[in-house]
């Protein structure tokens, strides 16, 4: 008999799930805010009862791997490809995994895509108690429905048709005007919409970023510089009711390729919760020595705007970066200014810091 190669039986194993033996889950390192705890989402995947190469227990069993806090499987109303083989039942999914979700501690709310032409798009509606009714021929009518069970609804992957597809119409005006869309996709998986992102700052719509991830995921464990597109919500407590209220009021920042975009509000107590500066333990005549300590999973891009400091500096994640600076009076507290380039508070524009060295 031959043996199974170590790549494939590592597979094997994580898609055998518990009966294999304990699963080992990778936490990710964001701080909590002051009076919020910091949950790590992923609010948009597919299962096989849409267009998914997975069953829907096996998303939970990623999510929890990963290191992520809550998810929520929504498969296309609309779009079932596999309906000779997967008999269409909208809320099956959800019904096959909450218990699973249960299990893992994981928060789960129902949700679904509503999948039209685009434009109008594709939209998520999640927190909805029953699928079934949103399924109907009118897109607005669609969208209504799931308001009136109390859904958080956001605009998927706006641009990825491209701009002209894209661009923000009467419907998109109607459904906001009556307060029926919430949020939108400013990163889906690999992709950037920076049209979405102004749109969010513009009208004060919710920043989402979601995998949309269609296939399975192998990953063993989340890293830095390979991450599943998240949003980081900061909600009042750890509860499916707290998730919802704080999507709501646009608590969110979106995790994507090494960035984090946000309104200022949320990207500045998180800069602050990340990085903390330790008293200069070395002195010279003409330098100090000073310990930076960044507490989160991503790495810190800084550019220097004021006179005093290295001119560029990374902050490795989970890791203590020892910094030299320059300076006439090393006994005098200082104020180093920087832009943290990859916390991005709008399109092309990084978010403003100061370290401050103490005496």
């Amino acid at each position: 008999m031959k043996r199974l190669s170590i790549p494939l039986t590592f597979a094997l194993l994580l898609l055998l799930g518990p009966q294999a033996g304990a699963q080992v889950r990778y936490e990710i390192e964001f701080p909590d805010l002051p009076g919020y705890q910091t949950l790590k989402c992923d609010l948009h995947m597919h299962t096989v009862f849409s267009d998914g190469l997975v069953w829907p227990t096996v998303r939970v069993d990623e999510a929890w791997r990963l290191g992520l806090d809550a998810i929520a499987i929504t498969d296309h109303i609309e779009y079932q490809p596999r309906k000779d083989d997967i008999p269409t039942n909208h809320n099956r999914p959800y019904e096959l995994a909450a218990g699973r979700a249960r299990e893992h501690n994981l928060l789960f709310p129902r949700g679904a895509e509503i999948t039209r032409d685009t434009p109008p798009g594709h939209f998520n509606a999640i927190f909805v108690a029953d699928v079934d009714p949103i399924e109907t021929d009118d897109f607005v009518e669609a969208v209504k429905r799931a308001n009136e069970q109390g859904a958080f609804v956001f605009w998927n992957h706006q641009g990825w048709k491209g701009p002209e597809k894209g661009q923000w119409l009467d419907v998109h005006t109607q459904l906001y005007e009556n307060k029926w869309l919430h949020g939108m996709e400013v990163c889906n998986g690999r992709s950037y919409y920076r049209d979405a992102h102004q749109w969010c700052l513009d009208r004060g719509l919710t920043m989402m970023g979601t995998s949309d991830i269609h296939q399975p995921d192998l990953a063993l464990r989340t890293e830095p510089g390979q991450h599943r597109t998240m949003t980081l919500v900061f909600a009042k407590e750890r509860t499916v009711e707290s998730l919802h209220e704080a999507l709501r009021a646009g608590r969110t920042v979106v995790w994507y390729e090494g960035q984090l975009i946000g309104r200022p509000e949320w990207l500045e107590p998180l800069f602050d919760a990340c990085v903390d500066v330790a008293r200069p333990h070395l002195r010279s005549k003409n330098a100090v020595w000073v310990r930076i300590r960044n507490a989160c999973h991503a790495d810190i891009q800084l550019e220097r705007t004021g006179d005093l400091g290295p001119a560029t500096l990374t902050l490795p994640a989970t890791a203590t970066t020892l910094v030299r600076i320059s300076t006439a009076r090393p006994g005098e507290p200082m104020e180093l200014s920087y832009t943290a380039t990859n916390f991005r508070i709008a399109p092309e524009k990084g978010l403003p810091v100061t370290l401050r060295i103490g005496d």
